[in-house]
């Protein structure tokens, strides 16, 4: 296990790098540099707030199942009751708990979004 330089601070020294790089290169290859910095954001991100989002997503997903399980398993018989029609729009709680499962996986994914309140 990496304890220092964090796995996070390491993508961030080889994105902050490629980046110092890309202005030199030809437009394809700049273009495919910018997309490498920000999967390496994205990586960044996911180590430092995918913890986190997936653990509060967990609990919502309990509430509204109203049964303990992992992340996984849960979201796979939300999956299932949506397909089957045992939940849809109109079930307590639902919206609310996919609104906040997907701000928490945006603020990962694509962190300049912004969404209505």
């Amino acid at each position: 296990m990496i304890t220092h330089p964090r796995t996070e601070e390491l993508a961030q020294a080889v994105a902050r790098w490629v980046d110092e790089l890309r202005p030199d290169l030809d437009p394809r290859n700049a273009f495919l540099a910018r997309v490498a910095v920000n999967v390496l954001g994205v990586i960044g991100r996911e180590l430092t707030l995918g913890p986190a989002a997936e653990a509060a997503a967990t609990q919502r997903l309990v509430v509204l199942l109203d049964h303990g399980g992992g992340y996984a398993e849960l979201n796979g018989e939300l999956c299932r009751r949506l397909r089957e029609g045992t939940m849809d729009v109109a079930s307590p709680g639902l919206l609310a708990a996919l609104k906040a499962n997907v701000l928490d996986q945006l603020a990962i994914d694509q962190p300049n979004y912004r969404h209505e309140g």
